[in-house]
């Protein structure tokens, strides 16, 4: 075999060499903050498992004041029930996050209801169970906010990788697509999360 068409089969195997190496790195790449997309939404999964558990301890509590509104403690739970039928660990899809964020608003609008009324009840509020209980809901209230921003953060470090180029290119021959993390509504900072005054 001669020299020069030894070399250019050198040449040619190195290049594909590092082709191949490229492409099962940006697919080890995509695969690694995909999983990372998955992992922040089972935190905010489970920071609204938290949330949903807290809630029956609170309502008992409430309970045992004879003459609180029993139609709001029902709806409470009603949203609850809501809330908790809607968790699930389908397809990361747009329509998913909003559905299950739409149930937990709805919970966090109904507890707090219920809290407002609370405050008419001083006897209530000044317990240790009630006192303790409206720590622990902040603190959710406060990892809901913290697991959202963490998973749009994974959603925006996946999505940069899938459009840029040359990313774009092994995105597109693999099948990674965009994805959508966690949108703003219109008038969302009046939105309700667990509030205590």
């Amino acid at each position: 075999m001669q020299p020069q068409k030894r070399n250019r089969l050198i040449a040619g195997g190195a290049v594909l060499l590092i082709l191949v190496i490229w492409l099962v790195t940006s697919y080890n790449g995509f695969v690694n903050r995909e999983e990372a997309v998955k992992k922040q939404w089972s935190e905010v999964q489970n920071t609204y498992q938290r949330r949903l558990d807290l809630i029956p301890s609170l309502v008992n509590v409430v309970k045992g004041v004879s003459d609180f509104e029993q139609t709001t403690l029902q709806q409470v739970a009603e949203a609850r029930s809501r809330a908790l039928s809607g968790m699930s660990n389908d397809e990361l899809s747009p329509e998913n996050y909003e559905k299950q964020k739409a149930l937990q608003d709805s919970l966090g609008a109904s507890a707090n209801r219920m809290i407002v009324l609370i405050e008419k009840y001083p006897t209530l509020k000044g317990t240790k169970s009630y006192s303790d209980l409206q720590l622990q809901l902040e603190k959710t209230e406060f990892r809901i906010r913290v697991a959202r921003n963490d998973f749009n953060k994974a959603v925006y470090d996946y999505n940069r990788k899938v459009r840029s180029f040359p990313g774009n290119l092994v995105a597109g021959l693999f099948g990674f697509k965009k994805k959508t993390g966690f949108q703003a509504d219109d008038g969302a900072e009046n939105k309700p999360g667990v509030k205590f005054k």
